[in-house]
C-alpha cells in the first residue's frame, strides 16, 4: 500500500519514509502541497499524512481535495496542538490527528489503524492481478511476474517501477513520481534514471515490451495493458 508524506521539513520527512519503508509501505513524499494534489489526483495513493502548516497551498486545502475529490484517507500531522485546531482538522475529514513532537513508531502505528478501518474489506481481494486478457500476471504474495506465459525475473527496482505502473493502468506517471515511489529519491537530477530501468524492464519483458509500458513524450510512462476484470 501506498502512503503519501506531506511534510515541509525534510528531515521529518526522510524519518517517517524510513519508517513507513522499514514496515512494507510504498511510500511517496514532498514538501509541496501543490505537488501532493497532483499527487493525489493520479489515484494511486492509500493515505496521506499531511502537514497542515506548507509553504504554498494550506494544508487545509489539500485535506480539503483528498476527502472530497479522491475520497484518500487522512493522519493529519501539526504542530497545530490546540483543541480546536484538532477539532477543526477533524471536522474537514481528517481520519486522525497526531501532534508535533511525535513518535515516528506512533505514526506508522496510527497509519495501520486508520488503513484498517478504511480499507480493511477491499484488501481480502486475490493477491495476483492479470493484465491484457492474461498476458501479464503479477502476484504480490509470490512476488512473480509472468508475461506471455513466461516467469520473468526482475531486480527489486524493476518490480517496483511495473508495480507502480500497474497501480492504476493507463494512468500517466511521470518520472518524478515513479524515482520518488521505486527509488526513494526526491531530487529531479536523479529522474532520468528511471528511462534506464524502463528499457532494462522492457528488455526482459521481449519485442513487446515497448506496449506493455508505453511513453508519453514530455510526461512519463504508462502501463500500456488494461486490468483484467
Amino acid at each position: 500500500m501506498t502512503v503519501l508524506v506531506v511534510e515541509d521539513e525534510k528531515q521529518i520527512r526522510d524519518v517517517l519514509r524510513r519508517y513507513l519503508e522499514r514496515e512494507g509501505f510504498a511510500v511517496l513524499a514532498t514538501g509541496s502541497g501543490a505537488q501532493a494534489i497532483e499527487l493525489l489526483s493520479g489515484g494511486a495513493v492509500d493515505l496521506a499524512v499531511l502537514d497542515l502548516g506548507l509553504p504554498d497551498v494550506d494544508g487545509t486545502e489539500v485535506l480539503r481535495f483528498a476527502r472530497a475529490q479522491t475520497h484518500t484517507p487522512v493522519l493529519v500531522l501539526t504542530a497545530r496542538n490546540a483543541v480546536e485546531d484538532r477539532v477543526a482538522g477533524l471536522r474537514m475529514g481528517a481520519d486522525d490527528y497526531v501532534t508535533k513532537p511525535f513518535s515516528p513508531t506512533e505514526v506508522v502505528l496510527r497509519v495501520r489503524a486508520v488503513l484498517g478501518r478504511t480499507q480493511g474489506a477491499q484488501r481480502g481481494e486475490e493477491s495476483a492481478a492479470g493484465y491484457g486478457g492474461g498476458r501479464l500476471r503479477i502476484d504480490d504474495a509470490r512476488h512473480e511476474v509472468v508475461f506471455d506465459g513466461a516467469r520473468v525475473e526482475l531486480t527489486a527496482t524493476e518490480w517496483g517501477l511495473l508495480t507502480a505502473l500497474a497501480a492504476v493502468p493507463g494512468r500517466v506517471y511521470s518520472r518524478y513520481e515513479l524515482v520518488n515511489r521505486v527509488l526513494g529519491y526526491e531530487f529531479s537530477g536523479y529522474e532520468r534514471t528511471i528511462d534506464s530501468h524502463v528499457k532494462n524492464l522492457r528488455h526482459k519483458l521481449g519485442s513487446a515490451g515497448t506496449e506493455v509500458i508505453e511513453t508519453v513524450v514530455g510526461v512519463g510512462y504508462r502501463l500500456g495493458l488494461d486490468r483484467d476484470r
